[in-house]
Order: C-alpha cells, then sequence, then structure tokens
C-alpha cells in the first residue's frame, strides 16, 4: 500500500495501536507459551508486545542480520520523482527514514541519489550497528555497501516515545519542514497472504493488527483507514494505491497474494 502525502519512509511497526484486547488460541506450539506468560502480566495483550517491541525486533536482527529482507531497488521507480536532485536547488536533499532495519532501503537510494542524506533510525541497536557496517544483501546480488558518515546518519530511537529533535538538528530534515515536503509510506495491505496465514493460526490481537511466532507485529491497512489517519494528523493525501502480486511457490503448490 502506497500513501504519498511530507519526505519521511515511515515503518509502522512503531504507532503504538489502542485496541481492545481480544483473546486468542494460536495454533504454534512454540507461540503458546509467551502468551500465556505475557496474559498473566499484562490483560492487554498488544500493551505487551507494544512495550517489548524493542526486544522482540532486537532479536530478530540479532538472529536473522542483514539477510531477510531483499533490497529496495523498486523505490527509484515508484518514488524516484521525490529523491532527484532539483536542478534549480543547490541544497542536498534530506530523507528521514523511520524504521532503517538493516539499511535495504537506505542503500540502495545512496547509490542511486548522489546527493541525497539520510537520516535513519530504529528501535533495535542491531539493526542500527547493521547499518554502520554497511552491509546489505539480496538473493540475486550479494552487496556489501558502504556506510558513509557523510550519506548516512545512522541512530537508535523509539519514535513514539523519544524525542526525535533531541536526536537530529530540527533544521536538518528540510524536506519535512518545507511546505512540498512528502510523507512516504508502504506497508502491508489487508488481505494479504501473511494476514491470512496469521488470522488462520488465531495469531490477531485486536483489528488488523497480528502477532507473529517471535513476537513481532505487524499491522495490515485499509486505504481508508490509512487516509483517515493521515487526515486527522493535518496532511493532505497525494496518492493512495494497493500494489497487488500473486507469487507462486511451486514446491508447495500455493499462490501467495502479497498486498502492499
Amino acid at each position: 500500500m502506497t500513501v504519498v502525502p511530507l519526505a519521511i519512509a515511515v515503518d509502522l511497526r512503531y504507532r503504538r495501536w489502542r485496541h481492545q484486547f481480544s483473546l486468542f488460541i494460536s495454533h504454534d506450539p512454540w507461540f503458546r507459551p509467551m502468551v500465556i506468560q505475557a496474559a498473566g502480566k499484562y490483560p492487554n495483550l498488544a500493551e505487551y508486545y507494544q512495550k517489548n517491541a524493542t526486544k522482540f525486533w532486537d532479536n530478530f536482527y540479532k538472529r536473522h542480520k542483514n539477510k531477510f529482507f531483499k533490497d529496495r531497488h523498486y523505490l527509484e521507480k515508484d518514488w524516484g520523482q521525490y529523491f532527484s536532485d532539483d536542478a534549480n536547488s543547490a541544497n542536498v536533499k534530506v530523507l528521514l527514514e523511520v524504521g532503517c532495519g538493516a539499511g535495504n532501503t537506505i542503500f540502495p537510494l545512496i547509490a542511486a541519489y548522489p546527493e541525497l542524506y539520510v537520516q535513519a533510525c530504529d528501535i533495535s541497536p542491531h539493526a542500527v550497528a547493521l547499518v554502520k557496517a554497511g552491509q546489505t544483501f539480496t538473493v540475486e546480488i550479494q552487496s556489501h555497501a558502504e556506510f558513509k558518515e557523510d550519506r548516512v546518519n545512522a541512530f537508535l530511537c523509539d519514535v513514539t516515545v523519544d524525542n526525535l529533535l533531541e536526536k537530529i538538528n530540527p533544521s536538518s530534515v528540510d524536506v519535512i519542514t518545507l511546505p512540498d515536503g512528502y510523507v512516504l509510506l508502504r506497508d502491508y495491505a489487508i488481505g494479504d497472504f501473511a494476514q491470512v496465514k496469521l488470522g488462520n493460526k488465531n495469531q490477531m490481537i485486536s483489528e488488523g493488527f497480528y502477532v507473529r511466532g517471535d513476537g513481532t507485529c505487524s499491522f495490515y491497512f485499509s486505504e481508508d483507514f490509512l487516509s483517515t489517519l493521515f487526515f486527522q494528523a493535518g496532511f493532505n493525501t497525494v496518492d493512495i494505491s494497493t500494489y497487488c502480486k500473486q507469487i507462486k511457490n511451486s514446491h508447495k503448490n500455493i499462490t501467495m497474494d502479497r498486498k502492499r
């Protein structure tokens, strides 16, 4: 799902969703003890996973390092106009990425746009360390991009509780403060194969909000929900669309509907 209304790239695993708790029983035998333990301390399971998001995502990057996500080269095609240099401006274009992970967005972009500077933050210390190590991984091409301090500032920050302006200079991300700045958001859309799979395992915490077996969570958005969310925050939606793609796994003989 793509929303183009200010240019910070936002990973909405950070958003603290306040939904009513709905009891569920997972079919995952590894997952059940964790749920029972959490339920004993937190009457609202959504609160438990939100409060422990840093731990779960840090464990994720400890385990998978930089080998889980592919480099997002498609952003050059989808959002290239927002990263391109302005021939009439002498200023460097600055991007803030919230939820940078291991750098699978950062490194393709700084390679494609020499004048782009990226402020990048994540709640996982291991993720930030991976960015600073300058290592990205793709299935097609195994590459190790070079981290350059004059192109990227990677730092630890949970934007839901930390003051971002204590981490970066308020005027350093000029695309956010300018009247013609943009927020670029791409996340899971309602009806995605992963949502259906989690639903079949009864791992839905609340409407649209799901927890995986490793404790990391994901939210699946409808276009109406997302546009309303931004409108209530004072943004105008320029463009919103759902990208649908079918992926066939011949080995398992299944077809997956992926939606973003």
